[in-house]
């Protein structure tokens, strides 16, 4: 069964998520706050981190992990991301690894987002939504 997710909104014009696991983000249109676009951008990223999470740690040592950027093209007249563009950074300098050990790496750190990160996955290809409103009455 998958994860319950909700948005409240807050007196402060920001919004809260949550999930029934106990997970918590703030979000919203301001400083300090992620609005949903930059979610789209951290749910990209975290994937990648997530995915790549074992390869690193097998080569680099328990708790190390890439350091990974995202940003996309968004497109006014249809208020939406046409492109997403991510680079996923692994410093490989204090484990000594270079030449072909840095280049097997690399193509471990690939293979492991290719296959296992779903938010990529979703993102190329067109994922329908379907939205259905309630207004409760008495």
């Amino acid at each position: 069964m998958a994860k319950k997710l909700w948005v409240e909104r807050n007196e402060d014009g920001s919004w809260d998520a949550y999930s029934d696991d106990g997970a918590h983000i703030k979000f919203g249109h301001g400083k300090g706050l992620f609005n949903p676009g930059d979610l789209m951008k951290v749910a990209l990223a975290g994937c990648a981190a997530l995915s790549s999470q074992f390869p690193i740690e097998n080569a680099l040592g328990e708790g190390k992990g890439a350091r990974i950027t995202v940003d996309g093209d968004y497109d006014e007249a249809t208020d939406g991301y046409t492109a997403f563009r991510e680079q996923v950074v692994v410093d490989a300098q204090s484990a000594g690894i270079h030449g072909d050990d840095a280049e097997k790496l690399k193509d471990r750190v690939e293979r492991h987002i290719e296959k296992s990160c779903t938010v990529k996955h979703t993102y190329e290809v067109a994922t329908p939504v379907t939205m259905k409103v309630k207004v409760i009455t008495k």
